[in-house]
């Protein structure tokens, strides 16, 4: 009877010990079956272990939980004792059974022979989300794919539970709800699935950002430093108004840094609140510490033998008496600046690979700090080798002649940054990607390698648009191969499905409606003529035909024809004065008009040619093509034919306009530049300024019936207006609505005009970059006009417009856009022309955005 109570009290305290280390619920309880028969409670024995098998095992190795369990054979074991709960415990612990039972199997003098009979805990198959949205859900899942397969426990629910809360923390959801259930996979017994409800509920906004301990430091000014916490106004146009955990610690952390940067090092967050002032809103309040503003003292240099204090003084720009900023100091000896003008940046040009400036504040008294610049110069590194990889397509020496760091040279930072720029200029790679990385630097013989790690994009471009416009459809195939290879256009291997690897441009396209409308062009271009040299050599040639023939016969007055046939040669060059940004392209063109009734060019029939030779200045330095965040692209054109009046024996004041415009004179310039400055983070500004002048040789043959100006809409040459016209868009008004005051023509009868200007600001941030695609979204403002007389020219009357937009480039589409634009000023006699505005534009310039 005794012996029966000692079991039962030992059953119920070993249980007791495996509840509390388990921290299971008591109808869990792992129970251990020892023979009462076979073992005296009040006597324990040491025995034998003789075997231990393991019972019930699925998914689970067995030798690794008999590693758990710590029993091995051969072992003495003490029964009945503590050695059979520390088994059950040692088990349970790792939460993978749902019961664990110790047996004994067979008892032979002192040998005793075990079983682990175990029940394992059910696996995960798969989630079930509800609750949000389809993309939410995938996003969610993605960052609980690892959780597949797993053993189902209190620890995977909790996990699961504050990963998603997390996901939509981030997101400004801080009240975000789960709910997880547990429910039987009917195709596998032993899994489950979990059924998880998400409730984001609504996005938590700050009513209220406020400061304490702040006396030089205005409440605004410290607002003003938490860029991505802030509060839910009107006026807050960028910055998030919802409140996200981890933007607000990095806010926190920029706070102090700008406060410092002020001069206040001893600058600190002593704590900060964040409370809830409503079901969805919260307040945050800080209290800090300024401190005193410091200013520099004695500012010392040593360890500089190459360049003497002075030297390195003025190029550091800081001066004893300047207001204390560690972080301005950091920049000016390591950068990087706006202008690379900065210590390192000194050093690193002259070969200084290895350059090091530590600034070591010596001495710190009153608001004063004196700094010591220990500076390591290192050996001067010159290039040894320049390495190339990642160009599977583009043959190395299209790459490797764009690159600015040569073998033999002395190593320059300038001049890796401008490699990187020149080869992503190519538009063969992916600029985000490209990586020049400095390797095998050895300092015994100051030599260093340099790779240029490059991945290559699709280049290619096709452009297929179908249209209904003017009553008829219109059909449209382009096609761009922008890596092209002529010198293997008769290897039939090489075709993939054209020659591709040398960087030549090769360019088809047609439009057609059938017999009424047609439009094919080609051009190839060359950027190295030969190979050899940077000599820009393209050779273009186009027809277009616009007729109404095929629905009236020629002796109608409805008949017209008109036939335009042209070639084009251009020979550039670049220079390397004033600087190597600069290229000059010399262009010859010849134009055939034949009209029959034709109206749109001030007359009507006969045949004029339009020979014009083009002088262009440029200079290109935005640092990347397609989303430019830095630099500026100029433009200045100087455009002429000869001056067929002075000794074609023409008396133009009776000639009529078939004589007059036989071979058109006239005289041209152009002036475009655009600037691109990072405004905060990635939120860029384009500025435009455009000017274009058409003048004549002679008052008695008149101004030129082509190579005019027409403003407004997309900027995209309509099938209704053929070559021969400049097309500049102006967005929020009607395509070529701008006419000149004074005028009464219409948007179909508009020949152009002979002068023009407009002024373009564009704030633009991304939304993606990366190879496959780039977007960006934009907002605009810009104005512009036209004049025919230098007489009623006036640069700031204006046609205004504002809007929003959007760019999307993809490498086989090329540039796609649309916007949305508003014009304020009315245009007489059309008057829907300005107010709400769409306009759609394909394979325009990447830098300037519409032309």
């Amino acid at each position: 009877m005794y012996k029966l109570l000692f079991a039962i009290l030992f059953s119920v305290i070993s249980a007791a010990a495996v509840a509390q280390v388990s921290n299971q619920p008591r109808s869990s309880l792992i129970k251990s079956t020892l023979p009462a028969d076979s073992l005296s409670y009040l006597e324990p024995k040491d025995y034998i272990i003789g075997g231990i098998t393991i019972k019930g095992t699925k998914n689970l190795d067995k030798d690794v939980l008999l590693t758990i369990s710590k029993l091995n054979k051969g072992d003495k074991i003490n029964l009945p004792g503590e050695a059979n709960a520390n088994v059950i415990k040692n088990m349970y612990a790792q939460g993978l059974f749902d019961d664990v039972q110790l047996n004994i199997t067979k008892i032979n003098l002192d040998t005793i022979y075990l079983e682990i009979a175990v029940v394992e805990r059910p696996r995960l198959s798969r989630m079930h989300i509800t609750g949000i949205r389809k993309g939410e859900i995938d996003d969610v899942q993605k960052k609980l794919s690892d959780k597949t397969g797993k053993i189902v426990n209190e620890n995977l629910l909790s996990t699961t539970t504050a990963i998603i809360k997390k996901h939509f923390n981030e997101k400004g959801f801080l009240n975000a709800a789960v709910t997880i259930k547990q429910r039987k996979d009917p195709g596998d017994a032993n899994s489950v699935i979990l059924d998880v409800v998400v409730d984001k509920k609504q996005k938590v906004m700050i009513t209220s950002v406020t400061f304490e301990g702040n006396k030089d430091f205005s409440q605004k000014k410290l607002k003003g430093y938490l860029s991505k916490t802030r509060t839910k106004k009107f006026y807050n146009v960028f910055g998030s108004k919802k409140f996200k955990q981890d933007k607000y610690d990095d806010d926190k952390q920029n706070l102090v840094t700008k406060m410092q940067a002020k001069g206040y090092r001893d600058a600190e967050l002593l704590s900060d609140t964040v409370f809830k002032t409503g079901e969805n809103t919260v307040g945050v309040k800080i209290k800090l510490f300024e401190g005193r503003k410091y200013y520099f003292g004695n500012l010392k240099w040593s360890g500089n033998a190459k360049y003497s204090t002075d030297v390195l003084t003025k190029i550091l720009k800081i001066k004893k008496g300047d207001v204390f900023s560690e972080e301005e100091l950091s920049k000016r000896l390591a950068g990087p600046t706006p202008n690379n003008d900065d210590v390192s940046s000194f050093y690193l040009n002259d070969g200084y690979l290895t350059y090091n400036a530590d600034p070591v504040q010596t001495k710190i008294y009153n608001d004063t700090v004196d700094v010591d610049i220990r500076v390591y110069e290192g050996p001067q590194y010159t290039i040894n080798r320049v390495i190339l990889k990642g160009n599977d397509v583009t043959n190395d020496k299209v790459v490797m002649r764009e690159i600015k760091t040569k073998p033999g040279q002395k190593f320059n930072k300038e001049l890796l940054i401008r490699s990187t720029r020149e080869i992503g200029q190519l538009g063969n790679f992916d600029e985000q990607k490209t990586e020049p990385k400095p390797t095998n630097i050895n300092p015994q013989d100051g030599t260093v390698d340099i790779v240029y790690n490059v991945v290559e994009k699709p280049s290619d471009q096709i452009e297929l648009s179908g249209g209904f416009g003017g009553g008829q459809l219109v059909g449209t195939l382009g096609l761009t191969f922008n890596n092209f290879a002529l010198r293997n256009i008769f290897n039939l291997k090489a075709y993939k499905p054209l020659p591709k690897g040398d960087g030549q441009k090769l360019s088809l396209r047609g439009q057609s409606s059938g017999r009424t409308y047609q439009n094919f062009s080609f051009t190839f271009s060359d950027p190295w003529l030969g190979g050899k040299k940077p000599i820009y050599f393209a050779l273009s040639a186009y027809t277009q035909l616009s007729s109404t023939g095929q629905y009236y016969p020629t002796s109608s007055s409805l008949y017209n024809k008109l036939r335009i046939n042209g070639v084009g040669v251009t020979l550039g060059k670049r220079l390397n004065w004033p600087d190597n940004f600069f290229q000059l392209n010399y262009s010859l063109n010849v134009d055939h008009y034949n009209l029959d009734n034709y109206t749109g060019y001030l007359f009507q029939n006969g045949t004029s040619y339009n020979i014009k030779l083009t002088q262009e200045l440029s200079r290109n330095s935005i640092d990347m093509p397609i989303y430019p965040t830095s630099g500026s692209n100029i433009k200045f054109t100087v455009q002429g034919t000869p001056p067929y009046s002075m000794f074609n024996n023409i008396n133009y004041k009776i000639a009529t306009p078939e004589e007059r415009y036989h071979f058109v004179e006239y005289y041209k310039f152009k002036y475009d530049a655009q600037w691109f400055q990072r405004i905060t983070g990635k939120l860029v500004l384009m500025s435009q300024v455009r000017f274009g002048f058409l003048g004549q040789y002679n008052s008695e043959v008149g101004p030129s019936p082509f190579e005019r100006f027409k403003l407004g809409g997309d900027g995209m040459q309509s099938y209704q207006f053929l070559q021969g016209s400049d097309i500049i868009g102006l967005r929020g008004y009607q395509n070529f609505s701008i006419i000149p005051a004074g005028t009464n023509y219409t948007v179909d009868t508009n020949p152009g005009s002979t002068i023009y200007n407009k002024y373009t600001f564009e704030l633009r941030h991304p939304v993606i970059q990366s190879q496959s695609a780039t977007i960006f979204l934009l907002t605009f403002a810009e104005g512009g006009n036209v004049w025919n007389s230098f007489d009623k020219f006036d640069p700031f009357n204006v046609k205004r417009s504002v809007g929003v937009g959007a760019r999307i480039f993809l490498p086989i589409f090329g540039l796609l856009g649309l916007d949305y634009g508003y014009g304020f000023d009315k245009i007489p006699g059309i008057p829907n022309a300005n107010k709400g505005q769409f306009h759609f534009s394909i394979s325009q310039s990447l830098s300037g955005g519409f032309n």
